[in-house]
């Protein structure tokens, strides 16, 4: 009996989702939050607060993957498992890789001016694109607007925006109130204001013609509260890669 992978997210979700598993014959379950589990072991309550993402296998016989369209397959990178200290990670205090490596390219429409290849190094969309696993690796098939830019380093912000995408490094959070009391990190209101690092070379018009942005690196803007994806340096600052139309002002 083949053994079905299905991965759990920490993200809160109804129990509702348990309907989807209905009728299923699982051999083996295996949650990163909670172990594996057997057939028969599982209730709604299993489910509380999860949500269950079931992984794409692709059999051995396939030996290669062909994007169509405007998709584009990359390698997802492999999760840190250790702190920088050398600290092991439990599975639920390991963040979700948002890069990888792509591997091949559908025939679609060019990114701007820039053309994916195979071996580029590319940060996506957080919740973007079907998991599929390939030659014993995880990889991502996602669109090629879901890419937010190409990475050659392992630093953050040193990416290079793609299309409308615009890096911004976030500034810090207020650390008192306006009458000096000291606030508790969860008391903090996440900041919506930052400065431009890097800017995508802009989108084209309906007559084929490139639009640049309305910012620049350099530009102190505000921006949506709850856009874009959120990043963290090297260096421990805070970076959010959006598109440009979820900037709302620049300041001055």
């Amino acid at each position: 009996m083949a053994t079905s992978q299905l991965t759990a997210s920490p993200v809160t979700a109804s129990a509702r989702n348990l309907a989807s598993l209905q009728g299923l014959k699982l051999s083996t379950i295996k949650f990163s939050s909670i172990g594996t589990l057997k057939p028969g072991a599982l209730t709604s309550r299993s489910f509380k607060g999860l949500v269950v993402k079931a992984a794409t296998v692709v059999a051995p016989k396939y030996t290669s993957v062909k994007p169509l369209g405007d998709r584009v397959l990359v390698k997802i990178k492999e999760t840190e498992e250790k702190t920088e200290g050398g600290i092991l990670l439990p599975t639920t205090a390991q963040s979700k890789p948002q890069g990888g490596e792509v591997v091949a390219v559908g025939e679609g429409k060019t990114i701007g001016n820039t053309k994916l290849e195979s071996s580029v190094k590319v940060i996506y969309s957080k919740y973007a694109g079907m998991e599929v696993e390939f030659n014993g690796a995880k990889h991502l098939l996602l669109k090629e607007d879901d890419i937010v830019g190409l990475l050659e380093t392992d630093d953050i912000k040193d990416l290079k925006p793609l299309n409308d995408r615009v890096l911004i490094k976030v500034s810090e959070a207020e650390e008192k109130t306006t009458g000096g009391l000291l606030l508790a990190e969860a008391s903090k209101e996440k900041p919506s204001i930052g400065t431009v690092i890097a800017v995508g070379p802009g989108t084209l018009d309906e007559e084929g013609n490139l639009k640049p942005l309305s910012v620049s690196p350099g530009n102190t803007v505000l921006y949506s509260k709850y856009a874009g994806n959120d990043f963290k340096g090297n260096d421990g600052s805070n970076y959010i890669a959006l598109r440009a139309s979820d900037v709302m002002a620049v300041l001055s």
